[in-house]
């Protein structure tokens, strides 16, 4: 364990990233209160420089050392057995801060026994008044299981008019900047490790929401996200993980009974994304990278439905909706609409 008497840890989980901390690192260490948290780096061994510069620039941060780049799943698992804060948030390194943005989670953490995990309002830092994909104003799934969020349906990103300010109940928060009570964590098993990355804090809310937990967005805590730092949106590894790991995490968490029905529909939907991938994407790059998925995942059913928890309902209003057919048929592509 690493010794720490602050109530938070700003845990960053990084790999090649110097670039990134040298242009991010500067905000969270200004606008992260000193008294309530500490910063911790989670570093995936690393090639470039990203050692040296946390050594001769942050010497206060607290620097954790994998032998290996274990992804962010394995490695957030690796790096969090060792921090023991009351809470804590899991941010990427290519997340701008803002002042006074632990203090609204931290709070409505302390008000509410029964909130497992929360999220800022996340916009994009490159152009900062409209959301940003990874997680927007709070994440949803719908009823195949793709995910959707407050502010982001499929590639749709909303420009932020203050509409989706109020704080809300979600199914999911983001894994770009996300506050999780550190015991929670530990108890739901952490981050699946076979997902790499990609999915996995979906699966882990998931799990939390079996365990009688909530998960909430709180817009007053602001933060931009680069985004893409790892891999670009339109990376054809990012599309089969994506891909990939939202099936695996749809055969461990829906009934069987639920399957038989949703996984059909699914299959149709996802082979609809192979056909448009190849006439908008002019390439079989993300086409193959979606049938890879299906492949990889056949070979994996059995193990799968051994892996299966507790299955708690989804019966919220976002829970019934099937998105592709909203935003493709019905032309709504924006949450309000829904």
């Amino acid at each position: 364990m690493i010794k720490s008497n602050k109530k938070i840890a700003v845990v960053i989980i990084n790999y090649n990233g110097e670039k990134y901390l040298k242009k991010f690192l500067p905000s969270v260490v200004n606008f992260s209160d000193k008294k309530l948290s500490e910063i911790f780096i989670i570093d995936n061994n690393s090639s470039d420089g990203s050692i040296n510069f946390i050594k001769k620039n942050y010497s206060k941060i607290k620097l954790i050392q994998n032998d290996k780049n274990y992804g962010y799943a394995k490695g957030y698992n690796i790096g969090l057995k060792k921090i023991k804060s009351e809470y804590i948030v899991l941010l990427n390194n290519d997340v701008e801060v803002t002042e006074n943005w632990l203090n609204p989670m931290c709070k409505e953490l302390e008000k509410n026994k029964y909130i497992g995990t929360c999220q800022p309002k996340i916009l994009s830092f490159n152009n900062k008044n409209y959301f940003e994909y990874a997680g927007a104003s709070g994440g949803y799934l719908d009823f195949l299981g793709y995910p959707f969020c407050r502010g982001r349906i499929f590639n749709t990103v909303e420009e932020d008019n203050g509409q989706y300010d109020k704080k809300k109940e979600i199914f999911w928060s983001s894994g770009a900047c996300m506050m999780i009570r550190n015991k929670l964590f530990k108890e739901a098993g952490g981050f699946d490790e076979s997902f790499y990355a990609h999915m996995e804090e979906i699966d882990l809310c998931w799990r939390i929401k079996g365990m009688g937990y909530l998960n909430f967005c709180y817009p007053e805590s602001k933060v931009y996200h680069l985004g893409g730092g790892t891999l670009q949106y339109d990376n054809p590894k990012k599309t089969y993980l994506n891909f990939r790991n939202n099936l695996i995490m749809l055969f461990k968490n829906e009934s069987l009974i639920s399957l038989t029905i949703k996984f059909p529909l699914r299959l149709l939907f996802d082979l609809f994304s192979v056909f448009y991938f190849m006439i908008s994407k002019k390439s079989l790059k993300h086409p193959y990278s979606i049938i890879r998925a299906y492949f990889n995942i056949f070979l994996k059913i059995p193990l799968l439905i051994i892996k299966k928890r507790n299955i708690i309902p989804r019966d919220k209003t976002e829970d019934k909706l099937i998105i592709p057919i909203e935003y493709y048929l019905n032309g709504k592509s924006r949450y309000c609409d829904l």
